[in-house]
Order: structure tokens, then C-alpha cells, then sequence
């Protein structure tokens, strides 16, 4: 293949604007800002789920209060009841006598079980409410950081996006300047070779796999007309001279 020197040389301008796309990218892929908002977004979740538990048991809990109280308030009445009749003498036998004493104080004994067991409940309940607390807390904490770390991941992403749309920009100027064929080459071979498709000899040295070319090369190429599309022998990128190849 054959092409001017002058547009041989602007594929090493070609290759600067690529190689500077694709590293804007790969900064893009790799901004730290990316791994802290994914690490506080599964925080995040985690403590909302948290959040969510902590209600759905701290509500079970309640309803179980509720009931234990309204147990004890049924016991506490009944017991009223039968003191109320006792105090007012209207037991006509001893043995009832006997049986309703029997009773109030099987009653005192049930009501001090079940003020137990309400005691115990509400120390749970509070356990939970508590627990609960402290993680809407932090939950609006690592909220808090989470905005922030999307804002300051937009903001990087912005600036990188707008310095990748000005060199993509140039890049659509500068491809129209070199021979579709050349322009096609130098496409296929930066696919496959790691995004440089065209470098500089320098002083002997290919810019692309940075090798010194042998001198049986080097006689090759002072040998090759100004117009011939020469290629490394070692990474076969397109090597294009200049006046510093030291040829």
C-alpha cells in the first residue's frame, strides 16, 4: 500500500487523538467514585432492609404488648370483682368463702405472672425500637454520603465526557485527511493491537512495541520508497517515519 508522506504522518495525529479517546474511557470505567457509590448503595439497601425488619418486628411486638396489657387489665378486673364481693359480705357459705379467697389469690399470682411478661415484652420492644433508631441513623448518614459521592461521580464523569466529545470531535476532522484504504488499515490493526495502529520510528526504536529495529530493517526501510506503507516487523503496527527515525 502506498500513501503521501504528509498523510502518513497525520496518522500519528490520528493515533494521539485515539489513544486519548480510549484512555478518557478507561478513566471514565475506572473512577474511584464508581466503587464508593456502589459500596453505599448496597449499604444502603442492606440498611433499609434493616429498617424494614426492625419495623415489621417492633409492630409484632406492639400488637403482643397489647394483648399481654389487656390480659393483665382482664385478670385486674375480675379480681376487682371478686374483692368487691368480699368486702361486701354477700358470700352466704364458707365454702364459697374459701373458694373465692382461693380464687383472688390464684388471680394476684396470674396478674403478677402476666405484669411479668409484659415487663419483658416492652424490654424488647425498646430493644428494638432502639436498634431501630440507630439504624435510621446511619442509614441517613450513609445516605447523605451517598449523594455526595454521586454528585462528585457526575461531576468527574461530566468533565471527562465533554474532553472525550472534543477529541472525538477532532478526530472526525482529522480521519477525512488520510486515504480511506490507509484509513482502513490503520482501523483493523489498532482493533487487534491493544488501540495503537500506527506509531513513530524513533531513532531506530518503534514507538508501538518500543523493540530497535535490526539494522537488515533499518537498511530495509532507507531503502523503501517515501510513499510505501511500511509495517514492524515485530508488533506489525504501521510505522511511520519522521525526521527524528534515524534513518
Amino acid at each position: 500500500m502506498n500513501a503521501a508522506p504528509d498523510a502518513q504522518l497525520r496518522l500519528l495525529d490520528l493515533q494521539a487523538l485515539d489513544a486519548t479517546i480510549d484512555r478518557l474511557a478507561h478513566r471514565r470505567r475506572t473512577l474511584p467514585e464508581h466503587a464508593e457509590v456502589s459500596r453505599l448503595s448496597e449499604r444502603a439497601a442492606e440498611l433499609r432492609t434493616a429498617v424494614v425488619l426492625a419495623e415489621t418486628e417492633e409492630g409484632d411486638i406492639a400488637r403482643e404488648q397489647t394483648k399481654a396489657e389487656g390480659d393483665v387489665e382482664q385478670v385486674r378486673s375480675r379480681a376487682a370483682r371478686d374483692q368487691q364481693r368480699l368486702d361486701a359480705g354477700t358470700v352466704g357459705s364458707a365454702k364459697e368463702l374459701e373458694s373465692l379467697q382461693h380464687e383472688i389469690g390464684s388471680l394476684a399470682k396470674r396478674q403478677s405472672d402476666l405484669e411479668d411478661a409484659v415487663l419483658e415484652v416492652m424490654e424488647r420492644r425498646e430493644a428494638v425500637q432502639s436498634e431501630l433508631e440507630a439504624t435510621r441513623r446511619e442509614l441517613a448518614v450513609i445516605e447523605g454520603e451517598l449523594t455526595e459521592a454521586q454528585r462528585r461521580r457526575d461531576e468527574q464523569v461530566s468533565q471527562i465526557d465533554g474532553e472525550a466529545a472534543a477529541a472525538t470531535a477532532d478526530r472526525a476532522r482529522l480521519a477525512p485527511d488520510v486515504d480511506p484504504p490507509l484509513l482502513a488499515l490503520y482501523d483493523k490493526i489498532r482493533a487487534s493491537s491493544d488501540g495503537v495502529g500506527a506509531a513513530a520510528l524513533q531513532r531506530g526504536r518503534c514507538e508501538g512495541c518500543h523493540l530497535q529495529l535490526t539494522n537488515a530493517d533499518l537498511n530495509a526501510l532507507r531503502a523503501a520508497p517515501e510513499d510505501e506503507v511500511v509495517r514492524c516487523e515485530e508488533c506489525r503496527r504501521i510505522l511511520v517515519r519522521t525526521p527524528e527515525s534515524g534513518l
